[in-house]
């Protein structure tokens, strides 16, 4: 790889760390080919991206960046795995980390928070966006239900009055 190969895979990088909601960083000594294009195909699926790269490459486009604190974790073989929503990687990464024991979750960064394996685990146990949207539509959705039901009751029931007194006058 030449230098401006090298520095290319810097800029992307940096735009990998300033653009994404969270990033993962794992060892994944010992895993397959197969293995690891089933971690990009999950991912791939939940709007996210696997990312192998030199840690040296990497460490330079982490400084100066809100995920600076991420440069301790690069060491030996490293994977990244990162998203724009900031619960889609790591719930990836975390489901299939219990599956493949070879993939071992070192830690990672949600904007300029700093992760480590617990709070990986965490963040993987949150809601998606899509879950939150969902379940703030139905909050939105219930009471005007309620008022809808409300408010047609009073005619249901004057309806049923109507019908009962209809029915003793024949009777």
């Amino acid at each position: 790889m030449d230098r401006a190969q090298k520095e290319k895979v810097v800029e992307e990088l940096g735009q990998i760390f300033e653009s994404s909601g969270v990033v993962v960083v794992a060892h994944y000594a010992g895993m397959t080919v197969a293995e690891m294009q089933d971690l990009r195909a999950r991912m791939r699926e939940a709007g996210g991206s696997v990312r192998v790269a030199k840690n040296k490459l990497a460490k330079i486009a982490l400084e100066g960046s809100d995920s600076a604190t991420l440069a301790d974790l690069l060491t030996g073989m490293t994977v990244l795995s990162y998203s724009e929503d900031p619960v889609a990687a790591a719930k990836v990464v975390d489901d299939y980390a219990k599956t493949n024991p070879k993939l071992v979750v070192l830690g990672g960064s949600m904007g300029g928070t700093a992760l480590d394996p617990a709070g990986v685990k965490a963040v993987a146990a949150m809601p998606s966006r899509e879950e939150l949207i969902a379940s703030i539509v139905g909050c939105i959705a219930a009471p005007a239900a309620n008022i809808a039901g409300a408010i047609g009751a009073p005619a249901s029931n004057i309806a049923s009055i109507l019908t009962t007194i209809e029915e003793r006058e024949d009777a």
